[in-house]
């Protein structure tokens, strides 16, 4: 039988997913953190792997899943927080744009796995089955009330689920982490019943987190909308680097921060970088973050902006502070030791 005869769907999928096979994990397990410095992978969407310079591995808000894979169903579920936003019916053309770059099911340890809030592109089932099978038994799974009550209904025990709401901190070896108020407006209309004249509350749906490490603070604002209360949490604590959700929101849509809304979260922080995340992911919310790097430019003069944008790329590194000066990443691009032995080629001028 030929090799031809041999492939199936099953052995494409194994051979070809996930895209980056277990090239990320080997990397962030191989990482020694340097003293006063701390480094952290993004994922993809908001999904950040941290880590300090003692070896502390936290998880946040890692996604494995996808989005529209059909357009056989013709209108959004009764109820969806988009339908319910928008008053919309037509289902939305949010594909998954960007790769999957880390394997769930490679994990080698981790020494907590954090979400901000419920919505499915923030808490993974297969990275929570992958840290119970292969890591330690006393790793915490930490979030809000309807995270834990996902992780419950999947299977993770009660013992493992610490719920957090704003003001609580937790500790996870040498990082505190300090839990603050989500300003994400579109869990607000998460809901399976209707809204009209009720009061919603956000702390059980969603939160954002503060992660003090030794080599500085990392401040990580999950699906939050812009808020003039970033300057609240910004004139109560120091940080360093802080993560916003960045997209085009399509015509009757508000559900991401638009470049403004990063800067003016950047300002109102008091961070030294900002970096827009969520922009990857959704085919129908692409945004070029590089639009952030041109307005920071007009602005940052006349406004005396303190602090800088770095425009990052899924599965890209990012060490604080050594790359706080950098405006944009590049992948490795290899071949660093080019001419090592003579070259196989006719003659030398053939290149």
């Amino acid at each position: 039988m030929s090799m031809i005869d041999e492939i199936t769907r099953e052995k494409w999928i194994l051979g070809a997913f996930p895209e980056w096979g277990t090239w990320l994990n080997e990397e962030i397990d191989a990482t020694e953190v340097a003293p006063g410095t701390f480094s952290m992978w993004w994922i993809g969407c908001t999904g950040i792997w941290l880590k300090t310079q003692n070896g502390t591995g936290i998880a946040t808000d890692l996604w494995f899943g996808n989005g529209k894979r059909t357009q056989k169903t013709k209108e959004m579920a009764a109820f969806h927080q988009m339908r319910n936003m928008t008053g919309g019916r037509a289902t939305q053309p949010n594909l998954r744009a960007a790769p999957i770059v880390f394997d769930p099911f490679a994990v080698t340890e981790v020494d907590a796995v954090l979400a901000t809030h419920i919505h499915q592109d923030h808490i993974d089932p297969y990275f929570a089955a992958a840290v119970l099978r292969n890591c330690a038994a006393d790793v915490p799974f930490i979030g809000p009330q309807g995270c834990a009550d996902l992780w419950k209904k999947w299977g993770v025990p009660d013992s493992r689920i610490k719920v957090v709401r704003p003001g609580d901190t937790v500790a996870i070896k040498d990082v505190e982490i300090v839990v603050l108020e989500s300003f994400d407006r579109t869990v607000l209309v998460t809901s399976n019943e209707a809204l009209e004249g009720t009061l919603p509350t956000m702390d059980d749906k969603a939160v954002n987190y503060l992660f003090k490490t030794p080599g500085g603070n990392l401040y990580h604002s999950g699906d939050s909308h812009h808020s003039i209360r970033f300057a609240k949490h910004g004139k109560e604590h120091k940080v360093d680097v802080a993560l916003g959700s960045f997209g085009e929101n399509p015509v009757g849509n508000q559900d991401k921060m638009t470049s403004i809304d990063i800067l003016r979260m950047a300002e109102a922080l008091g961070t030294k970088v900002v970096i827009p995340v969520h922009h990857d992911v959704w085919t129908n919310f692409k945004a070029d973050p590089l639009e952030i790097l041109l307005l920071w430019n007009y602005k940052k003069n006349v406004l005396q902006y303190r602090f800088k944008p770095f425009i990052w790329e899924v599965g890209g590194k990012f060490t604080y502070p050594d790359d706080a000066d950098k405006l944009q990443y590049h992948y490795r691009r290899g071949f660093e030791d080019a001419f090592t032995d003579e070259q196989n080629v006719p003659f030398p001028s053939i290149l």
